[in-house]
């Protein structure tokens, strides 16, 4: 997420409580110590906890629609739309490392858009479904099922976060490279 404002530093230090201790288990007075400010303070620039959280995943989630959107249309084939939807997620989850652990582990505790969260992913999960069958037809991707393909491939980008901070020498480019070989191309010499 973008640094900057007051708004955007509670919450991507609430972001890194979540990720640390778990939505429920932090409060607002957590945040607010962790900022070293009172927690009325917090109060001026956001309106609740569940409003972080919103900020969180709302805003991934949309940046990942936004993504396979661009990935769907465009006139690339389907190994190649799947090399960019790892692009994709590497990026997203380089940028946002404690904020996509929010993504993956508190997306439950959405109160008033927690409908709109999950037509998203269930959109974000079909378009790239169809990417792995239209490859089927065409012959780019083994025949098999593609509900094990999905899963197989949308496990190991949604878990990034837990592995990326460990390997922060890693480059982004080369990172999405070396995840394409092995779930793209596999791991049989």
């Amino acid at each position: 997420m973008k640094q900057g404002t007051r708004k955007q530093q509670i919450v991507n230090i609430a972001a890194r409580l979540f990720k640390e201790r778990g939505y429920s288990a932090v409060t607002m007075r957590d945040i607010a110590t962790s900022m070293g400010i009172k927690a009325s303070s917090l109060y001026n620039h956001i309106n609740s906890k569940q409003d972080i959280l919103t900020n969180i995943i709302i805003f991934l989630a949309e940046e990942f629609t936004n993504g396979m959107e661009d990935i769907k249309v465009s006139n690339i084939n389907s190994i190649e739309k799947l090399n960019k939807i790892i692009e994709i997620h590497v990026n997203i989850t380089i940028q946002n490392t404690f904020e996509m652990a929010s993504l993956n582990n508190d997306w439950m505790h959405l109160e008033e858009r927690l409908d709109y969260y999950l037509k998203l992913r269930d959109n974000y999960e079909d378009n790239f479904r169809k990417i792995i069958v239209e490859g089927m037809e065409n012959n780019e991707i083994i025949k098999g099922n593609p509900e094990v393909i999905l899963f197989s491939i949308l496990s190991t980008l949604r878990s990034l976060y837990l592995w990326i901070p460990k390997k922060e020498e890693q480059k982004p480019e080369d990172l999405a490279q070396n995840l394409t070989n092995v779930l793209i191309n596999g791991v049989k010499a």
